[in-house]
């Protein structure tokens, strides 16, 4: 599993992808030392805003898919998978070596700069906390969920986008039955409840923005171990 591990995380931090995501890391930074030079009145609610909705519904997400649609993705597409798939490996090990190279590669990328915006707010502990355990919880279950795209589908990038924009963006917002399936949803209620800031529309109890985006998270690594055992790998 170590091996594995090393070698995800070699083969997918790419300058390219390490420049791209460095840049809209530092431009959530920017932005949020905007947000702390705004109205204090205002304050808050916009550092909230900017937390919720560039941080956990855009740079997280975002982040999570590009790495975790590689790990396994890129493997399969160029043809080198067959390598570790003819290996007597268990392919749960592969998932999860896999899995948690994705996340190790995220957190530096997605949650440092959302931790380091909040900071710049200058709106209190309280909301870099927030920022930090709804980041990291949604790194992980974005992760998993990313990784078996990234396996069973062509163009993963482009369906991760539109779940991102589409699902996340709009569907979820919109009645009770999708938002239980949206971990934008539950990352922004726990973000909400930790900094004690209304919560958002749909929101769920603290225990269940906890419960729910884990049980999606194994059930992502579930459903990727199940596939990379049926799969024909050439």
């Amino acid at each position: 599993m170590s091996a594995i591990f090393r070698l995800v995380l070699r083969t997918q931090v790419t300058k390219g992808r390490a420049a791209a995501l460095a840049v809209v890391g530092v431009l959530g930074i920017l932005l949020g030392v905007a947000v702390g030079r705004s109205d204090p009145g205002s304050r808050f609610d916009a550092a909230y805003g900017f937390v919720g909705g560039y941080g956990l519904g855009l740079l997280v997400p975002v982040t999570a898919l590009v790495f975790a649609a590689a790990a396994l993705g890129d493997p399969a597409e160029d043809g080198t998978l067959v390598y570790l798939w003819h290996r007597p490996i268990a392919r749960w090990r592969i998932v999860a070596a896999s899995a948690g190279a994705a996340v190790c590669i995220a957190l530096p990328f997605a949650v440092l700069p959302t931790v380091v915006a909040a900071a710049m707010t200058g709106e209190g502990r309280a909301l870099i906390v927030g920022a930090a355990v709804s980041s990291m919880l949604a790194v992980a279950a974005y992760s998993s969920l990313f990784l078996c795209l990234g396996l069973v589908v062509r163009r993963a990038l482009a369906w991760g986008l539109a779940y991102v924009l589409i699902w996340e963006g709009f569907v979820a917002r919109s009645s009770t039955g999708p938002a239980r399936l949206s971990i934008l949803v539950y990352a922004r209620s726990l973000l909400a409840s930790i900094a004690d800031h209304d919560p958002p529309r749909l929101a769920a109890s603290v225990p269940v923005s906890i419960a729910v985006p884990l049980v999606l998270g194994v059930a992502g690594l579930a459903a990727t171990v199940w596939s990379l055992r049926r799969i024909d790998v050439r």
